[in-house]
């Protein structure tokens, strides 16, 4: 069984930082592309930022210079650096893999956590 477990969500002041996790099992994040996405009340949810099993990593232009995504193999756990957090980076942060296999793209999805930036 595939469980996909986000924490490290709260409240924080503009200008603080957090850093969320994604505890994995049932799936490696080593062999997974591996994404954290937002959501807000009314919109899609949007990419924040993804990470291949290459290695290549992406941002969204909102993200660039503040978050950093990385992955412990080991521990088989994906992160998100959060810093110099803004009132617009509240929302619920879920993390995906994405796996390619002989019948099409395999997803998983995590429960979210809440990230809430306001003073």
């Amino acid at each position: 069984q595939v469980q996909l477990v986000e924490s490290g969500g709260g409240l924080v002041q503009p200008g603080g930082s957090l850093r969320l996790s994604c505890a994995a099992s049932g799936i490696s994040v080593s062999v997974n592309d591996m994404t954290w996405y937002r959501q807000t009340p009314g919109k899609e949810r949007e990419l924040v930022a993804g990470i291949t099993t290459e290695g290549s990593i992406n941002y969204a232009d909102s993200a660039k210079g503040r978050f950093t995504i990385s992955r412990d193999n080991a521990r088989n756990t994906l992160y998100l650096q959060m810093n110099s957090l803004k009132p617009a980076d509240t929302g619920v942060y879920y993390c995906r893999s994405s796996r390619s296999s002989w019948s099409g793209v395999i997803n998983y999805w995590g429960q979210g956590t809440q990230v809430t930036v306001s003073s």
